[in-house]
């Protein structure tokens, strides 16, 4: 237990639950969740728990505060959402009013494995399930840094709370917002608990590269026998967890990282992993990880049982599980690494154009970096034939409150400063757009990792693709030469042509609202539209 209660929520001098439980264990937790009726045990033991209405991040009701201090420095518009200083107030006052005579559960936490460059959090919540979550998410604190714990940064997360629009500015009765100045985030009307870890992650975001000039990353980390680390970055679906999963390598974090002069770190303490048809054959550590401790968020149990359903999608295709960064075998503690020798662009490039492997320049880099693309299948919907591309800047445009130019230029300088190998990977389609061509076996991208990683592709000779510039191996181990230049793997060599101009308009389509920020050098990683050698 904290020694430092006074001061639980800055400026509530009427803040009157009617008991604060402080940093209960994970066992305390469960327990506390089950009397209260919000989740129920599978029989691996972990707490399965629903998240409401709301089953994923609500994008349109996140907002950041604009003041003196934010009015210059954040990316305003649709990724940060404008929300009033005074609205701010009203609506804190009012869930601090709310919250008289309710238990709430009070946890400290830290996020950033490096001690150079952490924020110390605390986080109010009114359901026990919550608060497990953010112990399961978050670095824990040793007890004597409990023992004069002074928080950073405050989380109000009462999904029970409902705001008026009319009286508090948001767009609707939920909210995640976030203020720069009073150090605070407040959420209401959702009890999907990514919003906290989303939060500080934005809060890790602004403050990292603005204050610290450390570079913060959305991305999955790993270190190699030879302690050399690789970072990976990609959307969902494209293969970062399952590839940065290796058995090979020891993992140092699935989702967000920074990257300081000394190396890489981990902001987190856990995991939260999709479980949709999750399998032991599949995904073993991540399957093996659900156990005691462990929150399932909206999955299913078949009928009669209390053995989880990971194909169920009644309520849905999002379930997740969240469990510590040490239910994996051999992660790494604390989780920190090295500078990187080799980063991964991973897309599934559903359009069947790019490289299954192919290395970029430092300027493709930030180009690449920036437009965060992938291409996601096309739907059932009659007449849906074509894929769809997805661009997300820096892989992960949601969490960005600077604008997407302020990471990639540091990117760019730590890749030239270190002379770190930049590769972008093709898990999609191969031979032609999906619904002609075929995806790429995961042995053979595995194979392509393991290439760039031990310096076998060093070796090689590489050719430019005429279109996107980037440099192609010619050759590389337990992988079919015919399969490395996408060209060569079509029937129709007109079509792949067509279809690579139609790719390359659309990146030089989406990087146009990103061009007046953007330098010479990023503008010179773009594709060459209507070129073709």
């Amino acid at each position: 237990m904290s020694s430092v209660h006074s001061n639980i929520l800055k400026g509530a001098a009427n803040f009157a639950p009617s008991q604060v439980l402080w940093n209960l264990t994970p066992a305390e937790l469960v327990e506390e969740a089950l009397r209260n009726g919000e989740g129920v045990l599978a029989d691996n033991g972990a707490l399965m728990a629903d998240t409401g209405k709301f089953t994923g991040r609500s994008p349109k009701d996140k907002f950041v505060v604009k003041d003196a201090n934010t009015e210059k420095t954040v990316w305003w518009g649709d990724v940060n959402n404008v929300f009033d200083t005074n609205k701010f107030e009203q609506l804190y006052k009012d869930m601090v009013a709310f919250l008289e005579g309710k238990r709430v559960y009070v946890r400290e936490l830290i996020a950033g494995a490096n001690p150079s460059h952490n924020l110390r959090v605390r986080v109010v919540n009114t359901v026990a399930w919550h608060n497990l979550f953010c112990y399961n998410m978050f670095i824990r604190p040793a007890a004597e840094q409990l023992a004069a714990f002074d928080p950073e940064f405050t989380i109000l997360c009462v999904p029970e709370f409902q705001a008026d629009p009319a009286v508090h500015g948001t767009r609707q009765s939920n909210f995640a917002i976030l203020d720069f100045t009073r150090k605070m985030i407040l959420i209401g009307g959702t009890g999907y608990a990514g919003e906290m870890k989303k939060g500080i992650f934005a809060v890790l975001n602004y403050m990292l590269p603005h204050e610290q000039n450390v570079l913060s990353m959305h991305c999955s980390a790993n270190i190699g026998k030879d302690g050399d680390s690789a970072v990976f970055f990609g959307l969902s679906g494209t293969g970062k967890t399952t590839l940065s999963a290796d058995p090979l390598r020891n993992l140092v974090g699935d989702d967000e990282h920074g990257w300081a002069a000394d190396g890489i770190f981990n902001f987190e303490g856990g995991c939260y992993a999709k479980v949709i048809d999750l399998s032991r054959e599949k995904e073993p550590q991540i399957f093996d990880a659900i156990r005691f401790g462990s929150i399932l968020e909206n999955t299913r149990f078949y009928p009669n049982t209390r053995t989880p359903d990971y194909a169920n999608k009644s309520v849905t295709e999002n379930t997740r599980t969240s469990y510590p960064l040490h239910y994996i075998p051999g992660a790494v503690e604390p989780s920190v690494g090295p500078v990187p020798k080799n980063i991964f662009f991973l897309t599934a490039d559903a359009f069947g154009v790019l490289p299954p492997i192919s290395r970029l320049t430092p300027g493709q880099a930030m180009y690449h970096f920036i437009s965060g693309y992938t291409a996601k299948v096309a739907g059932t919907e009659v007449g849906v034939v074509e894929p769809q591309t997805t661009f997300s800047a820096c892989f992960g445009q949601a969490f960005l409150p600077l604008h997407p130019t302020r990471y990639a230029a540091m990117l760019g300088q730590k890749i030239s400063e270190n002379k770190v190998n930049v590769w972008l990977v093709n898990t999609g389609w191969s031979g032609g757009s999906y619904g002609v061509g075929s995806r790429i076996k995961l042995p053979y991208t595995r194979a392509l990792i393991t290439a760039a990683l031990s310096g076998e592709l060093d070796k090689v000779s590489f050719t430019k693709h005429p279109v996107f510039g980037v440099e192609m191996p010619d050759s590389c181990p337990n992988v079919p030469t015919e399969l490395l230049h996408p060209r060569n793997t079509w029937s129709d060599k007109a079509a792949y042509d067509e279809k690579a101009q139609q790719l390359a308009k659309a990146f030089a389509d989406n990087f146009e609202k990103f061009s007046d920020f953007a330098t010479e050098e990023m503008l010179a990683g773009a594709p060459k539209v209507g070129v073709l050698d």
